[in-house]
């Protein structure tokens, strides 16, 4: 019980990230308007099919999706992808200003 409980939050913690509407959601991933509701309020769960949609929809992978020590893993993953994208003095940078920073 205690991990479909956490699914449903997740699912609605992502989709509110993102500012999408469980009836936009519902739509696009080709179900009827209520399908993300009714996972949010309890009446069902995705099948492991719909899960990797949904988090493909949500353009996350399923690792993202239950590491909850992140609020956001879309910023997260543009952030390391811009990272991949920077030479290696530059990284070495960001990395002593991240350093700084969290020192505060």
């Amino acid at each position: 019980m205690q991990y479909e409980d956490f699914i449903r939050t997740r699912i609605t913690q992502l989709r509110i990230k993102r500012d999408i509407s469980e009836y936009k959601m519902s739509l696009d991933l080709g179900h009827s308007k209520s399908y993300i509701q009714s996972i949010s309020s309890g009446r069902a769960l995705p099948s492991m099919t719909e899960f990797i949609a949904i988090c493909e929809y949500l353009d996350i992978t399923p690792r993202d999706f239950f590491d909850d020590t992140v609020d956001d893993p879309f910023l997260q993953e543009n952030i390391i992808s811009e990272l991949k994208e920077m030479n290696e003095k530059d990284r070495r940078l960001l990395l002593e200003l991240m350093h700084r920073f969290n020192k505060k």
